[in-house]
């Protein structure tokens, strides 16, 4: 199962997720978030890292240009957008994208095509970090072998995610010691524990 670590502020903890195991590191460029990070302060951690780590930036209800520049600003392979207020025109965007569904109801997992990845979320009243779950029973009878799952994750309870077959699962606060600051033994233990799913 493929783990990204999303709201990285730094480059200790960007290296620190890098050897418990991360596959991806995501940068959260939403300003109103206390994981914001400026486009060129993440370039600065990118540009130290080792290779193959895969650089997500995060984004909320914004237009193409803006999402370009910063993915090239900020040296971002990936935007994950969640796009609530219809801002984004996917089918022109000039990087890899991936959509977050912010679920309200099993009837929005239900109706998930199968024909592209998604990152499914917990739908809360403000963006991301709020640990707030959505329910397991909604992917009842679900192909799940391309969601990305996130929203109130941690060590303890991925052992419940065991059956759904999901391609990853994306952490945040379930990771830190205080928000934007990563624990080190909390992401070890949250690898360990996604490799054993």
């Amino acid at each position: 199962m493929k783990v990204k670590i999303c709201g990285i502020t730094n480059l200790s903890d960007a290296l620190a997720a890098i050897d418990a195991g991360a596959d991806a590191l995501g940068f959260v460029f939403y300003p109103k978030s206390p994981r914001y990070i400026e486009p060129f302060e993440a370039r600065k951690i990118v540009e130290k890292l080792p290779p193959f780590i895969q650089t997500v930036g995060l984004f909320v209800n914004e237009y193409n240009t803006f999402i370009h520049h910063v993915c090239i600003n900020a040296k971002m392979q990936s935007a994950q957008i969640i796009d609530d207020d219809n801002y984004t025109d996917f089918p022109a965007l000039d990087v890899r994208y991936i959509k977050v569904l912010r679920a309200t109801s099993k009837e929005d997992i239900q109706n998930i095509s199968n024909e592209e990845y998604i990152l499914v979320d917990a739908f809360v009243e403000n963006f991301g970090g709020a640990g707030k779950r959505v329910a397991l029973e909604w992917f009842e009878n679900k192909d799940c072998s391309k969601m990305i799952l996130a929203g109130g994750l941690n060590e303890d309870n991925l052992c419940e995610l065991k059956g759904l077959n999901l391609y990853g699962v994306d952490v945040s606060s379930g990771v830190e010691a205080s928000k934007g600051k990563k624990d080190h033994n909390k992401m070890i233990n949250f690898v360990k524990a996604a490799n054993e799913i």
